[in-house]
Parts: structure tokens; C-alpha cells; sequence
């Protein structure tokens, strides 16, 4: 079936007109715990295996190389793992002589960054988190599992689940957002989809989930800069997702290049060994990010005289790798500061054995359940079928149509009519590479569809036009020239949208202006592409602008310029059909923002579950929380925020009780009725607050979602739950508390639900 006609499908009324059937929320299916005691057979053989091991082969199964570090060498004396070969016969090969020629014949790990695809590219994980929905995440790693372990690949650097309230941040594209609820979901969803119920399948990878702890909130949203926060803002805004990957049964983790309140992620051991490991019963390992070990070094650098330094909690080499060891990281990336120092650090008891032996234990434990000592190898010549296979491309149409969010759409400009003539502007339009996002995996740009292809398939009287162009470069080889730097096309382009009857305009970042390393201070559409806008609006032609970008941007002058905004995120490899599918209206935009787009760069930190204030913000008022500058205290578009091509309402809210016991749980309701003319899918949001605590509570909290698709004049009951877990908040000592008193709860289609009842917790 192809995307479209699946699609179209969900359109079909699922009843008559009337009251449909309540089923169990993906949110709440996401959210189960399915992480499993160990295995008992396993732990002999761990045993066994580790009471064979010398020092020296103890210290190589620490080692993680890069694929342009490890050689036969370092297989043959029984290096751990290896991440970023993607080259099955490499990968083939290197197994064989690790199995075959090392003295215990422990098979490699083999690792690679599949974010969002390994071939078959999905939209960026923001950009699927705007769909509400489970089974976008869930579809992505699925695939992205499949043609992974297809090539080798048994581990995946995957869900990156940093939440964030830095636009400024570029990596700010690879999670869910703002919303530790949501990052929760979404979170678990990816990693029951990647590893299954058994990662050793043979479609199947087990999960490494990234960065620990509290990486998306740098400083001036730099990216690798420090954080600062207290004990409560980390265990309840930044953890949850990490906690529910675990509970999902996430079994690696990767500890952060960022100090978080002094002390480097990869040297900290109260996030790594108490929390992780002790409180919620880790027993998988956590591995450091690139060079993260010796980067905890001070500057100059020493033992060995060279590469990354900088945090400063270390003296040299050994004193890192001691340090990341001694607080919980097991394995060590690139650099080799345990491998090569591990002897010495063991004699001089600045290590002890049995916590080399833990670490050990861990990375074998993980072996073991991957099946990589059973099945070691995969086909090389199998590798390339596995990948780009339609089933894979009909789902990451699917997922990028059901991850755009309509911002805009004033006059019923969208959807537009495919008998009309239409015309392709700006420089997105027919580009292939940026619609596959930072972090590609090994998307090609052929694989891609752009907008101007995918809208000429469907209406053949379509024209394109650049306007100016986007030139993917890296600092500091880009200048302002490359990112719409000139207007010497716009003359073009206005005499294209003349021409035609309906304009498309597809604007936006380059790939690389998102992602790692791709901090922005300006975060306005780069060069000249709000002129562009000006000069299309100018000639009175209907237009929309498609956007195309892995952060939220400060679109204030856009909204003022353009009748309809549909953000696109970067879609992936059916970027251009899936905008298609939407701009003619074939599948309605039902997505919703996970992250606040603030009016101005100077809002940032902006977003909707903050802490209240005794002088909140007013901008009727001076003496507020405000800028005097601005004449709104909002975001332009907040949290939750998403629109349709047609109308709902929803109400009812009722609570199956006043009351709610710490241990009990209680239920909230509500309906939602298709009000408009045509199909259309609406996100339900359930949110509460706290307005009396011990520790100051957010404004709002989301505690459960529901995206439903309905037919013209269908409704839906839907039922949420709330339990302690919901209530209640970490205080600063660390503990999760539940105190009795009055709990608001709000629903509606954003984070400014106004549906509003509310419950007491009581303390029987």
C-alpha cells in the first residue's frame, strides 16, 4: 500500500457519526515498563568467560574505536567495540578475526549513529515528536533497527533524549523537545521498536540512549558548554526520558561531554553510578561520547601530550581515565587513557579489579543478550537489500506528513487546489540534500524527494525557481553569501509567481545550520529569505511558506507577511511527496509543536512549563516579569500548538473522583468532536498543576496525549490516567515526594488548554 492511500485511510470514518470506542492511549502504552531481570544462564556464562580474562584483555573490552582507529591488530587482541564502519565487508571482516584469532574469541560490538534512518531517513526526531505520535518514533526505529543490524551494526547511538529549552542549541533537533513527558514517551516508544523483545534478533539493535545528563541546556545555547541546576530541575525536567528508556529496556547509555554543576557528564558519579546505576538498576553499560574521557583533562594537556583537554577535573591521561571509571563510565571512546594506563592505575590503587571487573561484567552482559556469541556475523551480501525497501519509504512518508505542523493558514489559502497552476520558490525547493537533516546516518541525496519534485508529480503544471540559494558549508568556511546571501534571483522569482495561480515557498536552514556544532545566535530565517517572502507577497499571488529546519526559528516578521506557514521540519527521504500529501490536502496536518517558537531571540529560555513567579509576567504592567520591548509575554507559538484544515471542539472534562489517595490513581475524560466539513486528525493534551507545594511547581505540566482522527461530525471519549507518578516531584534531596492537596487539571488542543476541574490528593 502506498503512503498516500494509507493516508487517505485514516481519513475513512472509523463510525458513524456519533460516539466512537475508547481505546488505550499510545502514551500510556509507551510508558509501560519492560525492562526484564537478568537472565540467569547468561550471567554463568559472563562469569565464566570473565574468570578466563587477563588484566590486558579486561582493559581491551573497555576499548571503543572509531572506524579510523581500529585496525586487525586491535581485533585480533580483543578491542570491545568499534562505532561508525559502515562497510559490511569491513564490518564482516574485523568480527571474523576478533572471533577467530583473539584468545577468547570475544566478538565485537559494532556501533553507529542511526538517529532518525540508516538509509531510509525519517524526519528529525523533533520533527516526529510534532506528530504526537508513538508509532512515527516507533516506525523510524524499526526500519532504522532493520537496515542497521542488516549491515552489522548491533548497537545504535539512539534515542538522543536531551530535552531542551535552548532554540539557540543545534542538537536541539535530535530530541522531542521542551517536554519531559513528552521526551518520556517518545523516548520509550524508540526503544521498544529498536530492540523488540529480544535484541539479539536478527533485525533488531540494542539502544544506546544519549546524552547523560542535562546535555540540552548549555550555557548561551553553545554546543558542549557547561549546565547548573539544582537537584529537583534535573530529576524532574531533564531525567524522566533517560528513566523511562531505561524502563523500557534501553541497555547502553552515553555520558555527556557537558559538566553538569562542575563535574563532566562522563565523570559524574552521582548521575552515572548512584542514579543510573543504583537507584534505577542499570545493569547495561555507559559508554563515552567522542574523546569525552581525556577532554576532563586540564589544559595543556598530559600523558599523552596531546588531543582534547579542557574541563579540568584531571591532571592527565591516567587521572581521566580513572576518574571516568571510578564514577561509573565503562567503556572509553577514541580515547585510550584506560587501555593504556589500566596496569599502572590497578597497581597504584587508583582503580580497584573490582570495579574493572564491573565495567567488564557490563559490556560482556551486553554482548551476550545482542546473541553476539552465538551469531556473530552478518551477511555482507545480504546488506544491501535490506535497505531504502518500500515498506521502510511508505513509513517515513507516512511519518513526515503526520510530523508538519500548520502555524498559519489565514483565508483557507491551504489546502491547495492540484488543478492549479503552482509555483516552486526559494532555495529549499528542489534540494534533495538538506531534506534529509543533520545526522543522515547514510542517506544519500539521490534518495531524496524534494518539494518541487513531489509537488510535480502531483500537479504537472508546476514551475521552480531558487530566488536565491543555500550552500550547505561548515564554520568557518561559510559566509554570508552562502545562506540566501543574495537578491540577484528574486527578479525571477517574482516574475514565477506572476505566472502561476498558487505559490509554494520553501525556506529555511541548510542541514548543517542544525545538528552538532550548530549553535545559532540569530535564529531568524538566515540572509535574505523574509525580502524574498516580501517580494512574492508583493505580487498578490496566494503563497504559502513551507519551512524547512531542526529548531524552532523566530518567525514574528514571517507571520506577518505570510497567510500560511506549514512548518516541515526536515522530513527526510519523502520530504517533497509528504509536503505534497499536505499542501493538497490528501492528509491533514494534525502535528503539534514540542517546543515553544518564542517572538524574539531575547525570550530565550521560553517555554510553557516554567516555574510561576511572585510578579508574573503582565504587559499591562511594569513591575512584572516582562520586557519592556515586547508587547506580549508569549511565545508566537506555543507548546502544543498545531492546526487543521478543519475544526474541533473539545469538552466535557470530568474526573472519576474528587478525590485521589497518594497511592490511588484517578481518571480524567473528555470529548472531542469533528466540527468541520472534512477529516482531520486533532491532538488532545491532558496537563495539570500543583498550585500548593513544598518546592514552587510548574504552571503546567503535560501528563498525557492523544492524537485522534476523526470523520465530519465524529466524536471520541478518551480517558486519561493519572497516578502518583503524575502528582508528584522529585524535592532537592533526591527523593520523590506526593504531598496532599488541591490538583488542577486543564485540557484542550495546546499548553493553554482552558478546560479546567480539579481533585485533592489525600494522604489515605
Amino acid at each position: 500500500m502506498t503512503a498516500i492511500a494509507a493516508a487517505l485511510m485514516t481519513l475513512v470514518p472509523l463510525a458513524s457519526a456519533g460516539t466512537a470506542a475508547t481505546t488505550s492511549p499510545p502514551d500510556e502504552t509507551a510508558m509501560r515498563p519492560t525492562r526484564r531481570p537478568a537472565d540467569t544462564n547468561i550471567e554463568a556464562r559472563v562469569s565464566a568467560l570473565l574468570a578466563r580474562m587477563t588484566v590486558d584483555e579486561k582493559l581491551q573490552q573497555l576499548q571503543l574505536l572509531s572506524d579510523g582507529q581500529v585496525t586487525d591488530d586491535d581485533a585480533k587482541k580483543g578491542v570491545g567495540a568499534v562505532f561508525s564502519l559502515t562497510d559490511p565487508a569491513k564490518i564482516d571482516h574485523l568480527q571474523h578475526v576478533a572471533v577467530e584469532q583473539s584468545r577468547l574469541h570475544i566478538p565485537l560490538l559494532f556501533a553507529y549513529d542511526t538517529i532518525h534512518g540508516y538509509r531510509t531517513i525519517f524526519p528529525v526526531p523533533l520533527g516526529a515528536a510534532s506528530s504526537f505520535d508513538p508509532d512515527v518514533a516507533a516506525a523510524d526505529d524499526r526500519f532504522g533497527a532493520r537496515e542497521s543490524a542488516a549491515a552489522g551494526i548491533k548497537q545504535i547511538y539512539s534515542p538522543m533524549v536531551d530535552v531542551s529549552h535552548e532554540p539557540r542549541w543545534g542538537r536541539i533537533a535530535e530530541g522531542a523537545g521542551e517536554d519531559p513527558y513528552l521526551g518520556s514517551v517518545f523516548a520509550a516508544a524508540r526503544v521498544k521498536s529498536a530492540q523488540g523483545s529480544d535484541y539479539s534478533a536478527p533485525d533488531k539493535v540494542v539502544t544506546s540512549v544519549k546524552h547523560y545528563a542535562a546535555y540540552g541546556q548549555p550555557e548561551g545555547g553553545r554546543d558542549y558548554n557547561t549546565t547548573d541546576m539544582s537537584e529537583q530541575r534535573l530529576r524532574n525536567l531533564y531525567l524522566p526520558p533517560f528513566k523511562a528508556a531505561v524502563d523500557a529496556g534501553a541497555d547502553t547509555v552515553m555520558c555527556s561531554f557537558n559538566s553538569i554543576n562542575g563535574s563532566p557528564g562522563c565523570g559524574d558519579s552521582h548521575t552515572e553510578t548512584d542514579i543510573l546505576k543504583r537507584e534505577w538498576g542499570f545493569d547495561g553499560f555507559i559508554e563515552s561520547d567522542y574523546t569525552a574521557v581525556s577532554e576532563m583533562r586540564t589544559c595543556p594537556p598530559k600523558t599523552p601530550d596531546e588531543g582534547p583537554c579542557g574541563h579540568g577535573v584531571a591532571a592527565d591521561g591516567p587521572g581521566a581515565g580513572a576518574l571516568a571509571l571510578n564514577s561509573g563510565t565503562d567503556s572509553e571512546m577514541v580515547s585510550t587513557n584506560l587501555r593504556d594506563h589500566g596496569k599502572q592505575l590497578l597497581a597504584d590503587h587508583r582503580i580497584s579489579m573490582s570495579r574493572l571487573d564491573d565495567a567488564v561484567r557490563r559490556i560482556l552482559r551486553v554482548k551476550f543478550r545482542a546473541g553476539l556469541f552465538d551469531h556473530p556475523y552478518a551477511d555482507p551480501s545480504k546488506a544491501d537489500a535490506a535497505q531504502l525497501l518500500p515498506d521502510a519509504v511508505a513509513a517515513a512518508r507516512t511519518a513526515a506528513s503526520r510530523s508538519m505542523v500548520l502555524l498559519k493558514n489565514d483565508g483557507g489559502t491551504l489546502p491547495l487546489d492540484p488543478e492549479k497552476s503552482t509555483a516552486v520558490i526559494g532555495p529549499l525547493g528542489d534540494d534533495q540534500h538538506d531534506m534529509l537533516g543533520p545526522w543522515w546516518g547514510q542517506g544519500r541525496d539521490q534518495d531524496a524527494v524534494s518539494v518541487y519534485q513531489g509537488i510535480k508529480a502531483q500537479n504537472p503544471d508546476t514551475t521552480f525557481t531558487p530566488g536565491c540559494q543555500m550552500i550547505d558549508k561548515d564554520p568557518p568556511d561559510v559566509t554570508p553569501a552562502d545562506e540566501c546571501g543574495s537578491d540577484a534571483g528574486f527578479p525571477g522569482a517574482v516574475a514565477a509567481a506572476k505566472k502561476a495561480d498558487q505559490v509554494v515557498l520553501a525556506l529555511g536552514e541548510s542541514r548543517g545550520q542544525s545538528g552538532e556544532a550548530a549553535a545559532r545566535s540569530d535564529i531568524d530565517l538566515p540572509g535574505k529569505q523574509q525580502e524574498l517572502i516580501d517580494e512574492i507577497k508583493a505580487t498578490g499571488k496566494p503563497f504559502t511558506v513551507v519551512l524547512f529546519n531542526g529548531r524552532p526559528l523566530t518567525l514574528a516578521k514571517v507571520a506577518a507577511s505570510a497567510p500560511s506557514i506549514l512548518e516541515a521540519w526536515f522530513p527526510g527521504v519523502q520530504a517533497g511527496n509528504a509536503v505534497a500529501d499536505v499542501l493538497f490536502g490528501k492528509v491533514d496536518p494534525g502535528g503539534k509543536l514540542p517546543v515553544s517558537f518564542p517572538r524574539a531571540i531575547g525570550q530565550v529560555p521560553i517555554y510553557y512549563d516554567h516555574e510561576p513567579t511572585g510578579r508574573p509576567c503582565d504587559a499591562g504592567q511594569k513591575y512584572t516579569s516582562r520586557y519592556r520591548d515586547l508587547p506580549s509575554c508569549d511565545p508566537l507559538y506555543p507548546f502544543g500548538y498545531g492546526l487543521s484544515y478543519t475544526k474541533f471542539a473539545i469538552s466535557g472534562l470530568k474526573l472519576s473522583s474528587a478525590k485521589m489517595p497518594v497511592d490511588g490513581r484517578i481518571s480524567a475524560s473528555v470529548e472531542v468532536r469533528n466540527t468541520g466539513g472534512r477529516g482531520g486528525d486533532e491532538v488532545v493534551q491532558l496537563y495539570i498543576h500543583d498550585p500548593v507545594a513544598s518546592i514552587s511547581q510548574p504552571v503546567r505540566r503535560l501528563r498525557g496525549f492523544q492524537r485522534v482522527t476523526l470523520a465530519p461530525g465524529q466524536t471520541k471519549h478518551l480517558t486519561f490516567t493519572l497516578t502518583r507518578q503524575d502528582v508528584g516531584f522529585y524535592d532537592n534531596g533526591g527523593h520523590f515526594v506526593v504531598e496532599p492537596g488541591t490538583i488542577d487539571v486543564y485540557a484542550g488542543d495546546s499548553s493553554t488548554a482552558s478546560l479546567h476541574d480539579a481533585f485533592q490528593v489525600t494522604a489515605r
